[in-house]
């Protein structure tokens, strides 16, 4: 009959097998993120080319297409790498059904290429097609991140999350300016623009509580080499424009250049986010297997036969604990990893918040995804909330109506 230790060691194994896992996923997320930033610049490219009717960056699409359709044929492949079998990845059915999604969206894009070429689309259709997109990659690695089972790992996966999401965010912003500088559709819309900007900082701030030192001070670096003021300068030129202004014919190139630079600064930090958790998780494998080879010493000196010709081994001191010491360092080994969860998966709550309001809004009024959204979002604006403020008032609603309601 195994003795306890030998659950011991096989707990162990398991946690080894689910680091490695989480190792994979790690290198996913980091390739996410540079399709992320690919498309975010595509994005921002179709927008300038549309606003403008054509006369600008038309030279600049198909090679930056070009980088966008190299990288997502990395990231199939590292779809294809993942073991899709049942029970084999945690969050498998919200994963795979967020990168099926994915697939569907970057198999449209050739499509959505064509439209916004021969202009039949405009800048906010492109916009909100390439958001959708966008904002199916963020899930993938939100699923990531909701499924770390390590504390450690999953405190640098909620700040990878939200750093990103902040980083969408700030594209999305450019993408938005672009339409008020050069086209000058957007104008007059100040509360969405606002919002836009108070989304970021949410998200920074989260990433900031859960970002590692480093981390944290390449971001306060490259901060202090973007041109913030410039920035806030045309942010204010922009936002308290009225409907049909006019803008200075280079406004608009100039609000283009000044977010990509602070985007490109974004994109550095998140490269450091991404070698931070690769070391982190190397380092937590290596740990785990450290420990694993002291249980097993002590397992195989416990089950050694004894007997008048059996030969002494040196033990070391691990095996002066007795198990009952061995068996209280794991529970409250465990203990602590899981506030450290709850702590790190708090974070995450907002989304899922939003994510259900969504959910209720699409079946009780028939309507898709991105409608939903734009519902919650109006709300927000209207009520001088926050996003998960709304979608928390319509969940308690929800709830206290009952079915019938």
């Amino acid at each position: 009959m195994k003795s306890a230790l030998s659950f011991l060691v096989a707990a162990r194994e398991c946690e080894i097998r689910e680091l490695e896992q989480l190792a994979q996923t790690s290198e996913l997320v980091s390739l996410v993120g540079q399709l992320i930033h690919a498309l975010q610049k595509e994005r921002g490219i179709s927008n300038v080319y549309l606003g403008s009717k054509g006369t600008r960056f038309a030279e600049q699409r198909a090679p930056q297409a070009q980088v966008c359709d190299e990288i997502a044929q990395q990231v199939r492949e590292r779809f294809d790498a993942l073991d899709a079998g049942p029970q084999r990845v945690r969050n498998g059915a919200r994963l795979f059904g967020r990168i099926a999604a994915v697939l569907h969206g970057l198999d449209e894009l050739p499509h959505l290429r064509e439209r916004i070429g021969a202009r039949d689309l405009g800048a906010e259709g492109a916009t909100a097609a390439f958001v959708g997109l966008i904002g199916e990659l963020l899930a993938v690695v939100f699923e990531a991140a909701d499924s770390a089972t390590d504390p450690q790992i999953s405190r640098a996966l909620v700040a990878m999350f939200n750093f990103m999401q902040g980083k969408e965010f700030a594209g999305q912003e450019r993408a938005f300016g672009a339409m008020v500088f050069v086209g000058g559709r957007a104008a007059g819309r100040e509360p969405q623009w606002q919002q836009l900007i108070d989304m970021q900082e949410r998200c920074f701030q989260v990433f900031s509580e859960f970002a590692d030192p480093a981390v944290r001070e390449v971001w306060e670096a490259r901060q202090h080499g973007t041109r913030l003021s410039e920035l806030e300068r045309l942010r204010r030129i922009g936002r308290s424009a009225k409907p049909g202004t006019s803008f200075e014919p280079e406004l608009g190139p100039t609000w283009y250049d000044v977010c990509t630079q602070r985007i490109d600064a974004m994109r550095a930090v998140e490269d450091a986010l991404a070698a931070q958790l690769r070391a982190l998780c190397e380092r937590r494998i290596e740990q785990t297997r450290a420990e694993l080879r002291d249980q097993q010493t002590t397992l195989r000196a416990l089950t050694r036969p004894a007997g008048p010709h059996a030969t002494a081994l040196p033990l070391g001191p691990q095996l002066e604990r007795s198990i009952v010491e061995l068996l209280q360092d794991q529970s409250h080994r465990l203990q602590a990893m899981s506030d450290e969860l709850d702590t790190a998966r708090a974070a995450l709550n907002e989304r899922k918040v939003i994510e259900r309001a969504k959910g209720l809004l699409m079946a009780s009024r028939k309507i898709s995804e991105d409608a939903a959204y734009k519902a919650l979002r109006d709300a927000a604006m209207n009520q001088h909330r926050r996003l998960v403020d709304v979608a928390e008032r319509l969940i308690e609603a929800r709830e206290l109506l009952g079915p019938k309601g």
